[in-house]
């Protein structure tokens, strides 16, 4: 009787090892339905998601399917992402992303490039309708976090507006500002609002995600737009849009073929289509 219930207990002992392996190599192991189907929840801010609808048809071979976690801000998804409450993000470009990390500690990795989305100044059209009509007083609303307020200034610069110390990079602070050529009071908000400010302010600095999902195209709206050639831009590359994991995950095979799949003409004339130069393919 002990040696049966010996074998007994060593038999369930090795199952439970088998499944803690199975869940640790696979990933979201604990998200497969009764069909198989692997559900991988994707942190995004803003309502510029179809692509994720043709991603969507492309992997139900591989039997993955991606769950929209959709937040209103770009504080949240990287500490959701940390804490294990979604599986990935993409909301975010490298520079973001790095800034984030060096400030919260997040373990966090990019896995795939993904878009590159021009900031652009949007004008109030009953103020001004070129950047030339913009005179001293007038008021410019740009995001509020570093990296992508740092970018605002350049763009300002770009347009002739301001000079930044040039030591700065591309990451200036309105401390930075050695020299306004038009003396404008720039005022600084989260990122998914400046649209909303829009009304109040002469013009806004805004990028193309929540540029679109205002309903302002950038090809009619605006009045001054980013020059992303890398020749022309050198800070691009940390321009560019990523997918992110957690480090532990950064070679999970789901995530992988997500990635994949994103990487496809199928994706790029989604893109292309829908956002009329809000975002372009970085692939």
């Amino acid at each position: 009787m002990r040696k049966i219930w010996k074998k007994s207990f060593a038999i369930v002992a090795t199952s439970i090892l088998a499944v803690s392996v199975l869940a640790g190599c696979g990933g979201n192991k604990s998200n497969v339905d009764k069909d198989g189907v692997t559900t991988v929840k994707v942190g995004v801010v803003g309502e510029y998601n179809e692509q994720w609808d043709t991603i969507n048809q492309l992997l139900e071979k591989d039997k993955i399917k991606v769950e929209l976690v959709k937040f209103s801000d770009y504080a949240i998804p990287n500490r959701a992402l940390n804490d294990g409450e979604i599986d990935l993000n993409a909301f975010q470009h490298k520079a973001f992303l790095e800034n984030d990390i060096k400030q919260k500690g997040y373990q966090l990795e990019s896995i795939g490039d993904t878009v590159i989305a021009p900031l652009s100044i949007y004008n109030n059209k009953d103020k001004v309708s070129s950047v030339e009509e913009i005179k001293d007083g007038d008021i410019i609303a740009i995001p509020s976090d570093l990296t992508n307020g740092g970018r605002a200034l350049k763009l300002l610069e770009a347009a002739g507006l301001i000079e930044c110390d040039p030591e700065k990079g591309y990451v200036p602070t309105k401390a930075d500002i050695t020299k306004y050529n038009v003396k404008i009071e720039i005022k600084e908000a989260e990122s998914a609002t400046l649209a909303k400010l829009l009304p109040d302010c002469t013009a806004a600095v805004i990028n193309g995600g929540n540029a679109f999902t205002a309903g302002l195209d950038p090809t009619k709206d605006s009045i001054f737009t980013e020059d992303v050639n890398p020749e022309n831009n050198g800070a691009v590359e940390s321009l560019v849009n990523v997918i992110v994991a957690r480090s532990e995950d950064k070679d999970n095979e789901i995530y992988k073929k997500i990635v994949d799949a994103y990487h496809t003409d199928e994706v790029k004339k989604t893109v292309e289509e829908m956002y009329h130069g809000a975002f372009l393919c970085v692939w």
